[in-house]
């Protein structure tokens, strides 16, 4: 077993009369992560799935007696794949108002729908996580630093789901990133949103897997895929609340010169992008190492800000005279930027930037301080 962060950490959330809930991608960790929780936990539990007809039946009517006949006497609701459930929001409401001793975990793998369904209706009443594919900050308590940077080159290519970690040998690898693409990539778009042109949308990921690093322009999406600018943007914000792609903005003071209108995208796992353009070749004989380095510190960072609690907005910095930093984080009233390059070569400090923002910071990540940056 891999040690997860939230391993020992979930008692933490748990407070009566509030919903703990899990979110992240498919196939990311979240039912062992659950049910490792539970494997310790002393009291009696009702552990469903939201697939479940019976526990359908019983939550979607939002009967308060139903729900509180049910489910009385437990001490522990859990609810696995919770947004299956229509009116799930409001059945936990009614769930903690009435059973305010009961404390409730509920997990899903598509915020667009358990966020819509619970956002209102438990406002105040609910903890949230994000659960990420296993970090590298995970993966240096489980096997330490210096073989995180003999695999690196592994990782950038396959990535860091959990069954991709453990696999035997590279084939495997690529065999389980394949179904993990077929299988559950966009299942929960095409379930929910039931979409009619459901190949325009891998179509979409595809066009965003060979820009990382670059800001995608809606105009040319949509010439390319012959798709109304505003259905581009309705998929690329399914996408994103998919868990399969993550959106960053251009960084402003409102100054002419800056880009601030295109947005980057970057994916959430190096191999399920890999996988949506099927390329699993190893990095001397591949043209896109720099964006494969690229998004690999950008979600490995975003992972270790949301373990540690590192409040922070994130930017890509970009003039349009072509001057850019990756990488902006705004936080604690102060600006850091940073520089990924897979070479051990220090780029010029970025002068336009420093001079804009007087007293910002400007550092560069590379294959010699990166375990730093992002553990």
């Amino acid at each position: 077993m891999i040690w997860r962060f939230y391993d020992e950490k979930i008692y933490e959330y748990l407070h009566n009369g509030k919903v703990f809930v899990i979110y992240g991608p498919r196939q990311v960790g979240k039912t062992t992560l659950i049910r490792n929780f539970l494997n310790t936990y002393p009291g009696k539990v009702f552990y469903g799935i939201g697939e479940d007809r019976i526990l359908q039946n019983t939550l979607e009517p939002c009967r308060a007696s139903k729900i509180v006949s049910s489910f009385s006497g437990y001490d522990l609701i859990v609810i696995d794949e919770a947004q299956k459930i229509q009116n799930i929001g409001t059945a936990l409401k009614i769930a903690v108002d009435m059973m305010p001793s009961i404390p409730i975990i509920a997990s899903g793998s598509s915020s667009f729908r358990l966020a819509n369904e619970i956002g209102e209706p438990l406002t105040g009443r609910q903890r949230t996580i994000l659960l990420y594919p296993i970090s590298a900050l995970e993966l240096k308590n489980h096997i330490g630093s210096m073989t995180i940077e003999e695999k690196l080159e592994e990782y950038l290519v396959y990535g860091s789901y959990p069954e991709i970690l453990t696999a035997n040998n590279i084939q495997e690898k690529r065999e389980q990133l394949i179904s993990l693409r077929n299988s559950y990539l966009l299942k929960d778009i095409l379930e929910m949103e039931n979409l009619r042109n459901h190949n325009k949308l891998f179509d979409l990921l595809t066009l965003i897997a060979f820009q990382i690093g670059r800001e995608v322009s809606l105009n040319e999406l949509s010439i390319s895929l012959g798709l109304a600018k505003q259905t581009i943007e309705r998929y690329l914000d399914l996408l994103e609340k998919a868990f399969v792609i993550k959106k960053v903005r251009g960084f402003s003071r409102n100054l002419r010169k800056e880009i601030t209108k295109t947005a980057r995208y970057y994916f959430f796992d190096n191999g399920i992008r890999n996988s949506v353009i099927n390329n699993f070749n190893p990095l001397p004989i591949r043209n896109d190492t720099g964006q494969l380095w690229e998004n690999y510190l950008f979600i490995e960072r975003c992972k270790k800000q949301q373990y540690c609690k590192i409040f922070s907005n994130n930017y890509f910095w970009r003039t349009y005279d072509k001057k850019e930093v990756d990488h902006v984080e705004e936080r604690d009233g102060k600006l850091y930027g940073y520089e990924f390059t897979w070479g051990t070569k220090k780029p010029k400090k970025p002068k336009a930037w420093l001079e804009t923002y007087k007293n910002a910071e400007y550092s560069v990540i590379n294959r010699d301080n990166f375990l730093q940056f992002i553990t």
